[in-house]
């Protein structure tokens, strides 16, 4: 997590050989949205804008860090905590119950169908 990573930056800096270099799930999707998705689509990384909702302030931080642009864009351009989303819906009004039923879209639109033996 990003308050961890900070945490052992500030105060043991010593420890940090041994964490992992993987990015967080909110990083690692960024980079592939804006890699492996941008291609597929046919869409410039740099027009493309990644938002997080995360109910973790620290992840504002993290998005922030130099690291986080592998590809030479940022992986998550903006956080939003789950607290402001809710905010920003309350605030235009939206109530969810009175919306009407619509069919969820595939971001990627495909599938290999592998999950559904878990089904």
């Amino acid at each position: 997590s990003p308050g961890w990573i900070k945490f052992a930056e500030y105060y043991y800096p010593e420890f940090l050989p041994n964490l992992s270099t993987c990015k967080s799930p909110q990083q690692m999707f960024g980079a592939v949205a804006k890699t492996y998705y941008a291609t597929k689509v046919g869409v410039d990384p740099s027009k493309m804008v990644v938002v997080s909702v995360m109910p973790c302030t620290a992840k504002k931080f993290e998005c922030q860090r130099e690291e986080m642009n592998d590809s030479g864009f940022k992986d998550v351009d903006y956080v939003l905590t789950t607290r402001e989303l809710g905010q920003m819906i309350t605030g235009a009004g939206i109530d969810f119950n009175s919306l009407p039923d619509s069919v969820m879209d595939s971001p990627i639109g495909m599938g290999t169908g592998a999950a559904d033996i878990f089904a």
